[in-house]
């Protein structure tokens, strides 16, 4: 059974991730500027307005107004002292005292280039084991450090959100290079020539997901997403249950990365689905046993951490949403590692009477 950090660490996780929200804030929107609502289709959304030096202003997006958090920051507006150092400290505390697990350096890195260069800011969602790897902070919660080894960093936008921010990353084989120059575009196996996925010379590899439109003319090929500096991204199945209603979270690297991972709830359900999804070869059966070890772990540790509920609330609304949901959670039930397989099986088991 997965038990919880002392109260002391899980209060030190909540004070640094906010922290390094603030940080990031004050970066992103210096005093010089202002904020500014701007209505889109009904729907109110802050942009912010920042001299551009040449005697205009430059706008750049900033998040729904009926976020609470954005909300009460706007009100709060000032330029916030970075406590950079005291975060390091907290981030040191963490993973040496408390034993949660730090990001490794280059996957760190990556992310943080990504941060700051505003894919968060713009509702993109850090997925797959990176994300994983935060539901340690997330939860209070230690996990085995060979539940969240990796070679890549994933991750994903709401096609409609990319078309409708009207802002966009700087070039993102721009941003990898800088991190190494050996960075290249990964060609897509359709043919098409909009890069989704870029790799470096190790075998590292970033690569940008969204959701599926379900148009015949959209699959098989990379979206096109206006917001990701000139990256487009892979439809997947799935990916609108995953990225729905994203969480908050920090990323234990440097002083703490303030990133965006999907709802543990929702991560973990999706990990069964796609596990019942994967190919029988020696690939995809490696991939099946790694997603059945996470969505293990987070059945085992959500009810203990007072997230039983939504967890089943999230398992319910996959279930409902037809057949191949429901054959995809039963055959990844079914073959769930001896240790998790009761607090799954139960869950399922309800579903199904």
């Amino acid at each position: 059974m997965i038990k919880q950090i002392d109260l002391m660490f899980r209060t030190m996780v909540a004070e640094l991730q906010q922290r390094a929200f603030d940080d990031d804030w004050a970066e992103d929107f210096p005093p010089s500027g202002r904020f500014v609502p701007v209505a889109v289709d009904g729907r109110r959304y802050w942009y912010f307005d920042q001299p551009d030096g040449e005697g205009g202003q430059k706008r750049r997006y900033v998040g729904p107004a009926d976020d609470p958090l954005i909300s009460e920051r706007v009100e709060t507006f000032k330029g916030e002292k970075s406590d950079y150092k005291a975060r390091r400290k907290f981030v040191s505390t963490l993973t040496r005292e408390a034993g949660l697990i730090a990001a490794d350096r280059f996957t760190g890195d990556i992310v943080q280039a990504l941060a700051k260069a505003g894919l968060f800011r713009l509702r993109g969602v850090l997925i797959g084991t990176v994300a994983f790897q935060c539901y340690s902070a997330y939860l209070g919660i230690r996990l085995p450090s060979a539940a969240i080894l990796t070679g890549d960093a994933d991750l994903a936008q709401d096609f409609a959100i990319s078309a409708e921010v009207m802002d966009s990353l700087p070039p993102i084989l721009d941003l990898l290079k800088g991190l190494d120059p050996t960075f290249r575009a990964v060609p897509h196996i359709s043919g098409s020539s909009r890069p989704h996925a870029f790799r470096n010379q190790t075998g590292y590899r970033v690569e940008f997901m969204t959701t599926n439109r379900g148009a015949e003319e959209y699959s098989d090929k990379p979206a096109n997403m206006p917001a990701l500096g000139g990256a487009s991204a892979e439809p997947l199945r799935f990916m609108d249950f995953l990225i729905r209603d994203p969480v908050r979270s920090i990323l234990l690297h440097g002083a703490g990365i303030s990133v965006v991972i999907p709802d543990p709830c929702r991560y973990a359900v999706h990990k069964l689905i796609i596990a019942g999804r994967r190919q029988n070869d020696a690939g995809g059966q490696a991939k099946r046993d790694k997603d059945l070890r996470q969505a293990g772990m987070l059945f085992d540790a959500l009810p203990v951490t007072g997230h039983g509920p939504s967890l089943a609330d999230a398992l319910e609304e996959a279930w409902d949403r037809g057949p191949a949901w429901k054959l995809a959670i039963s055959e990844a039930a079914e073959t769930m590692h001896k240790e998790y397989w009761g607090a799954i099986n139960r869950m399922v088991g309800t579903l199904k009477r």
